[in-house]
């Protein structure tokens, strides 16, 4: 299951590797720091549209087969926008990058879930859910040590990851779906609303923010691109470092009582981001930030699992979708806010997830802390 685990980390990867080079972005191709931006926001936008569907396909596809060409396709884009010289070429390559990667992290997820006996699989989510933040915690430093050198290198370094991915093993698909009976994307839809739901309010209130941090860092206390990068990986560091906790939590406790958890924490830690006057304290409430969005991802990734049943590939695709359309929609949502008062672009979030655990109220036909 090691290939599983560890494709878990191109995605968050590829996603976050702009955040800490976004001045030289901007500087490169001679457009603003909000166009700049924008190559965050059309990666996540198609991946998070694709994924709504691209869980039932890959079941009727061949999941392994799907993962694999999906792995080529990503290599290819990135080495697209290692090469663009122009920045629509560029904006292009990083939405087919997206697109590439919306039918490898739910599909891993599925596969996993495929193979892991039910007792231990919040442990093994947890695992995953280390390597995706893995991949936050080196796309920053990445991205940022790259753009010190020559940005377009950190494209090379994710061409190469992905291929070595292609040809890493991976465990056999447990069945062929049913000709006469194809999974139904409808089907995905009932067990996937309420985790959807929680995971897009966690993602782009909470993770989503990584943005609006690395803009505090340089306004406020003046970090260049490479100490912006390093600061920003605590978030990632953090939850690699505790994933496999929060599974632990979730197995032990319910997955509803690590989503609830997940989110107050939550709240708290971004109304300090927004009002902490020092560095030190900035530094420690992201990292805090990394381990509660540890708790909200594996939570709501175990509950769709197991509410899922059959329909659970896309059920698991489409709360992915959920998960990345929120941090695609948080610079939309807060960018502005922020340059208008930065306390506020904060506060809000953190007033949003703090609320988040009343969706957890509504009436359930069963217990899913046990079931």
């Amino acid at each position: 299951m090691f290939g599983l685990h560890l494709g878990g980390l191109l995605g968050p990867f590829g996603a976050g590797v702009v955040v800490a080079m976004l001045p030289e972005l901007a500087a490169s191709y001679g457009t603003t720091p909000a166009g700049a931006a924008s190559s965050l926001t059309v990666y996540l936008v198609p991946f998070a549209l694709v994924m709504l569907v691209s869980g039932t396909l890959g079941q009727r596809w061949g999941v392994v087969r799907t993962i694999r060409l999906a792995y080529a396709a990503y290599a290819v884009t990135a080495l697209l926008a290692l090469v663009a010289p122009w920045f629509w070429l560029f904006l292009v390559a990083r939405g087919l990058q997206g697109t590439a990667n919306a039918f490898i992290t739910p599909l891993l997820l599925a596969q996993l879930a495929a193979v892991t006996p039910r007792d231990r699989l919040g442990r093994s989510l947890g695992v995953f859910a280390a390597m995706q933040a893995l991949g936050h915690t080196t796309a920053p430093l990445v991205g940022g040590l790259a753009a010190e050198l020559s940005w377009p290198w950190a494209f090379a370094g994710i061409a190469v990851t992905a291929l070595a991915l292609a040809a890493a093993p991976l465990p056999a698909d447990p069945g062929a779906a049913d000709p006469e009976a194809p999974p139904s994307w409808r089907a995905a839809l009932r067990p996937s609303v309420v985790p959807g739901l929680l995971v897009f309010l966690g993602w782009g209130c909470l993770a989503g923010l990584s943005f609006l941090v690395a803009f505090r860092l340089e306004d406020v206390f003046e970090l260049s691109s490479g100490p912006r990068g390093l600061a920003l990986t605590v978030f990632g560091a953090a939850g690699f470092a505790t994933a496999r906790l929060s599974g632990g939590f979730a197995d032990r406790f319910g997955p509803v009582t690590a989503v609830a958890t997940g989110l107050l924490g939550g709240g708290a830690v971004v109304a300090v981001l927004g009002l902490a006057g020092s560095l030190p304290a900035l530094i420690g409430a992201w990292a805090v930030g990394g381990v509660v969005a540890q708790l909200i991802s594996v939570g709501t990734n175990t509950l769709v699992i197991t509410g899922a049943g059959a329909a659970r590939n896309g059920a698991i695709s489409v709360v992915q979708a959920l998960r990345f359309l929120g941090m695609a929609c948080s610079p939309l949502a807060f960018t502005g806010l922020y340059h208008a008062d930065p306390r506020l672009a904060f506060l809000l979030p953190a007033a949003l997830l703090a609320l988040g655990p009343l969706i957890l109220l509504r009436p359930r036909s069963a217990d899913p802390d046990r079931g």
